[in-house]
């Protein structure tokens, strides 16, 4: 199988979610990647070169990164060409001349196995894939076709953050609280132990909603889908729209003092216990792990 990897950089690094889909798209047999060269994201002048260079290649698959530019462009690259295309998939293997996907549907109550004819056009969710090696690919690079109209920015403002963490959709651990907390003063707990365990914070919508956190930290069906490796749920309830941004996580550990609280129902290890009294003594323990 031909597959050709569209490429997304932070900074002047690749994406760990292009890493993965190298890594698969090498599984699957012939692989390339490329990278669409652009002061920033513009839709129709990067869908026009993509389609182009896709025209001439004639892959079997094109892969992209479920991110918020890789699902604009992979939706409208299959549109224009007439390629089958399945969003948000977390896992892929060939099935004869076919493509078989995993993909999460209806906020992640259903995990469904969806076969795609070739040729496709498929979005990955960041972190769905295994990633056994970071050696980077080679990436060529093409230019966004600039003939096209293109969207002019009127205004464009930096935000900046003074936090030194991965990002929450890239991140490999996630430590997210909810309304357990009770309160913006009690943050630092959920702070200390994602720095403790060398990871991202997440909230729920109802923490975000009170103002206690930015929405960029949002955990759900409404905020950021997320894959770590380990998801720590401080103080969550479960309610299903948090359940549909995590629920793909390796190992999932849930602290909750209600022992009845929907969170323990998808959790791989279920703490009953008091956030305040458990968390504290649990994020000694990790550094002192971690130190010895």
């Amino acid at each position: 199988m031909k597959t050709l990897v569209v490429a997304e950089r932070k900074g002047t690094e690749l994406r760990r979610v292009t890493l993965e889909l190298a890594a698969k798209a090498r599984e699957l047999g012939e692989a390339a990647v490329v990278e669409i060269a652009g002061e920033r994201y513009s839709p129709l002048p990067f869908v026009s070169a993509l389609a182009k260079k896709v025209e001439s290649d004639k892959p079997d698959l094109v892969l992209l990164g479920a991110t918020l530019n890789g699902r604009d462009l992979g939706a409208r690259l299959a549109a224009r060409l007439g390629r089958a295309y399945a969003a948000d998939v977390t896992g892929l293997r060939a099935a004869g001349n076919a493509l078989e996907a995993d993909k999460p549907m209806y906020a992640g109550k259903v995990r469904a196995k969806v076969q795609l004819g070739l040729p496709a056009v498929v979005s990955v969710r960041p972190g769905a894939i295994p990633l056994k090696s970071a050696e980077a690919p080679q990436v060529d690079k093409i230019d966004a076709d600039g003939s096209v109209e293109k969207l002019t920015f009127v205004k464009l403002v930096a935000t900046a953050t003074d936090t030194k963490r991965v990002s929450l959709s890239e991140a490999r651990v996630v430590v997210s609280g909810g309304r357990g907390l009770k309160g913006p003063e009690n943050w630092h707990l959920v702070e200390e132990l994602a720095d403790a365990l060398g990871g991202a914070v997440g909230a729920s919508r109802a923490v975000t909603d009170a103002g206690w956190r930015p929405n960029e930290e949002q955990v759900g069906q409404t905020g950021k889908t997320v894959t770590p490796d380990l998801y720590v749920a401080l103080g969550i309830s479960g309610a299903i729209q948090h359940l549909a941004g995590m629920t793909s996580s390796k190992v999932i550990v849930a602290v909750n003092k209600d022992p009845d609280a929907d969170i323990f129902k998808i959790a791989d290890y279920g703490v009953v216990a008091d956030v305040f009294e458990f968390v504290p003594a649990f994020t000694d323990a990790v550094k002192r792990a971690r130190a010895s």
